[in-house]
């Protein structure tokens, strides 16, 4: 059974995002970002696109309904990602529309940025090795936020964490 979170804001745009997790089982999961349907980004584990590591991060621009800028920050490996990301959202203006998706392994190096993230209302650091999420956050605005996870990779395995909502555009 999918479990789809929803915040309907108004219309404008659609935002509907799906995390991944790695297995043991050598089992595909894909992972994406729509915007009004139409697939802006892409990842996946042992899949057809490239394997996105860590936390995905986007700023959309709600009057147009279309992606700004896409990050990947590799907190599986990469020991200093999770300060590049707590810095990165620490600078953006109230207003701003974020949008996070883990993929397969985000958890690792993450705790930098974990009260960052739970401030914007995205509270992952119960999230465990190869758990899942993803969320929809406007900064500045935590009860906005849109937010699914799975804490365990048993439980990512079962369902892959997908929010939808629809934002204002300005």
């Amino acid at each position: 059974m999918t479990n789809i979170c929803s915040l309907n804001v108004s219309e404008g745009c659609t935002i509907e995002a799906k995390a991944y997790s790695a297995n043991n089982f050598a089992e595909a999961k894909y992972g994406y970002l729509k915007l009004n349907g139409n697939t802006v980004w892409q990842a996946s584990f042992i899949g057809d696109y490239p394997n996105m590591y860590g936390a995905n991060i986007f700023v959309v621009d709600m009057s147009t309904c279309t992606l700004v800028e896409s990050r990947n920050y590799n907190t599986y490996a990469d020991a200093t990602a999770a300060s590049r990301l707590r810095g990165f959202i620490q600078g953006l203006s109230d207003g701003t529309v974020l949008v996070g998706v883990s993929g397969d392994e985000a958890s690792i190096y993450l705790g930098e940025a974990e009260a960052t993230l739970a401030g914007l209302g995205a509270d992952v650091s119960d999230v465990g090795y190869r758990g899942a999420w993803a969320f929809a956050a406007e900064i500045g605005d935590p009860s906005k936020t849109v937010l699914d996870k799975e804490l365990t990779e048993a439980s990512a395995m079962a369902r892959q964490p997908i929010i939808t909502t629809s934002l204002e555009g300005t």
